[in-house]
């Protein structure tokens, strides 16, 4: 692709928004050429560089995703999955890929991601955390070496203004260890603990979610077994290391056919 990556972002004064407009603008090869927020944004129609930090970027902040999207190579998405499908739909029509952070979505509404795939590039990752990516690997592996004597249980840590529970990142943690240890996905998750609940069956994940403070990210995974345990954690210590995932995945999808893709595509971890 000739000259840098045009990009809009969606959510573009969020937490996640402003750091990778920031990314971005450290760059050569990309640049921010759109951004959207919400109708009730009161900073509507303003330039988004100086909201962000970045006093050159002249873009004005708009609503619309496809006024913003004019000329754009593609747009970033961390905002809802009502405000993610909204925007996916209109980017379908523009023909512009989409790179989709947003947790919490229903398996209808990942199944929207499937079908605008069929016309568009999308990448979708629930953590675009390079660190977070392996984990799902390992933890697979772990699985299997340690076969169905070791008792699966997840423990996830975010900030008190998370929305969705258990994070989208645990809940593919959850997938990753169900397919591995064989369970039914829909069937095996337990979500909470409380009363006479009785013995622990052998077809049960435990995924439970702790809220505090300003918890950037932390997952566990428990592997529990006869006289031992093993713990595999990771920790997201700063927003920017999620940034930088989204703005790596981006220049993978940059000119690629439309398809749905992860984080596993940028990484090359099934090669």
């Amino acid at each position: 692709m000739a000259g840098p990556v045009k990009i809009a972002m969606c959510g573009a004064l969020g937490r996640m928004g402003q750091k990778i407009i920031q990314v971005i603008g450290a760059r050569q090869d990309m640049a921010v050429t759109g951004a959207v927020e919400r109708p009730d944004c009161p900073q509507l129609g303003q330039s988004i560089g100086p909201l962000v930090g970045e006093a050159s970027l002249s873009v004005m902040l708009t609503d619309d995703l496809k006024t913003a999207g004019q000329g754009a190579d593609m747009y970033i998405d961390f905002t809802s999955p009502a405000s993610s499908l909204k925007y996916l739909r209109e980017a379908a029509d523009m023909g512009l890929a989409a790179v989709i952070g947003t947790t919490g979505l229903s398996e209808a509404q990942r199944e929207e991601l499937a079908t605008a795939a069929k016309k568009i590039p999308v990448l979708w990752a629930p953590n675009m955390s390079i660190g977070v990516n392996v984990m799902y690997k390992i933890a697979a592996a772990m699985v299997k070496m340690l076969g169905p004597d070791y008792d699966l249980e997840i423990v996830e840590a975010h900030h008190r203004l998370k929305k969705d529970a258990p994070s989208g990142t645990a809940v593919k943690l959850y997938e990753t260890l169900a397919q591995a240890r064989g369970l039914d996905p829909v069937t095996s998750m337990v979500t909470g603990r409380a009363g006479q609940v009785g013995e622990r069956t052998d077809n049960e994940i435990g995924v439970m979610a702790i809220r505090g403070g300003d918890i950037v990210g932390d997952h566990t995974v428990y592997f529990c077994g006869p006289g031992e345990r093993l713990e595999l954690t990771h920790r997201v210590h700063t927003r920017d290391t999620l940034a930088q995932g989204a703005v790596r995945a981006a220049a993978w999808l940059a000119g690629r056919k439309p398809g749905l893709y992860s984080i596993d595509d940028t990484l090359s971890l099934d090669n």
